[in-house]
């Protein structure tokens, strides 16, 4: 047996659907060459000669999945954020991403933003980098080693941009993404790259459908962002006139579907019955980041009719439009926003459960990554102990009623153990 073959103990919580989560107190979770091999009221005679991780009282989870975050915007957290999307863009991100051309700054910056993915309770995650190929690399070098899995994005811009981030032109764009994939091929295990124009208004049509055809021939998935803001979508229907919608422009250069390792499109907000139906019919996963929409200015996504529509849904951080990389406090968020949703703009859309805000942040968005998200016979073996002891009372709760309460109270400092397809990062 080897390191990534071991027992957990503890009191389990995991989904069975969105719509159901179960628990099991003082329950055993066995996990064989990184891979769950179930869950035990009793622990198997067939399994007596593992060794157990005993983290008896304590809650056990399957690790976060974060969707869409920014890394190089980690270290400008909480400023701008009383102005919306472009505006922030144009006066907050936009500068702090130039920096990122300085490797030292880039080094120094990722390392922090890596550390606290570390030691939070997000297990994997798709991550935006910078235009800048050596700074991507870095940042991929540091999540490589940090033990988590990821996608990391070199992200593309050659238009409607600062000349400190503007790409030359879209052959030059292009000519570095090419080499950026070239370097890091076969280099690392659990960090992949993923296509990431930053979103149409950035991209010339030369440039998307040059990514195109990078996605066809080396078969990668794609992440950018979708009808965020009003003021965004009415730039996308200008400078794309022969486009239906938002998403039937990524569409047109073979941006837009779950073929070849899929495609995340973030945010979501203002999408229309045509994208809708793009969306289902392509099976795009949608990054639902209640967070920065709220911050941004950009209104709250209709994440029920999303579900009830089956597409697939997941959560996104989106920091730094959103103040904390827990997916814990998206899943709160979500759930919040959904009620203002519900009260205020349309009570034909019901607000989000626990249940379902709990789903959307480990199966639902672990979906994007394989078997990943819950506890499973088959699932890849990823995991958050969570220490709730300082939320005690005087009565005890039920394991669903502690999560619960985990979500909305928890913070980072109560994290006691990780675990990552098998490997065990602290704890």
């Amino acid at each position: 047996m080897n390191g990534q073959t071991f027992v957990l103990k503890g009191d389990l919580c995991y989904s069975i659907d969105r719509y159901t989560t179960a628990g099991v107190p003082d329950g055993w979770l066995v996990c064989v060459d990184g891979v769950w091999e179930g869950v035990f009221r009793a622990l198997p005679e067939r399994y007596a000669g593992l060794p157990v991780l005993d983290y008896t009282g304590k809650l056990v989870i399957p690790g976060l999945v974060d969707l869409h975050v920014h890394a190089p915007q980690y270290t400008f957290r909480g400023l701008g954020l009383d102005l919306e999307l472009l505006d922030w863009l144009d006066q907050r991100a936009f500068p702090e991403e130039a920096r990122y051309a300085d490797e030292d700054y880039a080094a120094a910056a990722y390392r922090r933003f890596v550390e606290e993915m570390r030691r939070g309770p997000n297990s994997r995650a798709c991550v935006f980098a910078t235009r800048h190929v050596p700074a991507t690399e870095e940042l991929m070098d540091q999540l490589e080693a940090s033990g988590l899995i990821t996608m990391v994005g070199k992200v593309n811009m050659d238009r409607n941009a600062p000349e400190a981030l503007r790409e030359s032109s879209a052959a030059g764009s292009l000519r570095d993404t090419a080499a950026w994939l070239e370097e890091t091929r076969g280099k690392y295990r659990r960090t992949r790259p993923i296509l990431t124009p930053r979103f149409i208004p950035s991209c010339t049509d030369e440039l998307l459908s040059g990514l195109g055809e990078l996605r066809r021939a080396w078969e990668l998935p794609v992440q950018s962002h979708l009808s965020e803001n009003r003021g965004e979508v009415e730039w996308v229907q200008q400078l794309c006139p022969w486009s239906s919608c938002y998403g039937d422009a990524y569409d047109h250069f073979g941006l837009f579907g779950g073929a070849l390792g899929g495609t995340i499109m973030a945010h979501c907000v203002l999408s229309g019955e045509e994208e809708i139906a793009r969306m289902k019919e392509r099976d795009v996963t949608v990054a639902h980041c209640p967070q920065s929409n709220t911050n941004l200015a950009s209104g709250i996504a209709p994440v029920r009719r999303y579900l009830e529509e089956g597409l697939s849904v997941g959560l996104g951080s989106d920091v730094a439009g959103g103040n904390h990389l827990s997916i814990l406090r998206a899943m709160a968020d979500a759930i919040q926003v959904s009620k203002l949703r519900w009260r205020l703009q349309d009570e034909s859309l019901r607000p989000l459960t626990i249940p379902e805000a709990f789903w959307m942040g480990t199966l639902g968005g672990g979906a994007f990554f394989g078997k990943v998200g819950t506890f499973r016979e088959g699932y890849e073996a990823d995991a958050v102990v969570l220490d709730d002891s300082r939320l005690a009372g005087p009565r005890e709760f039920s394991i669903t009623e502690r999560l619960e309460r985990a979500i909305y109270l928890l913070e980072e400092r109560d994290v006691a153990a990780k675990f990552v397809a098998g490997t065990r990062l602290f704890g």
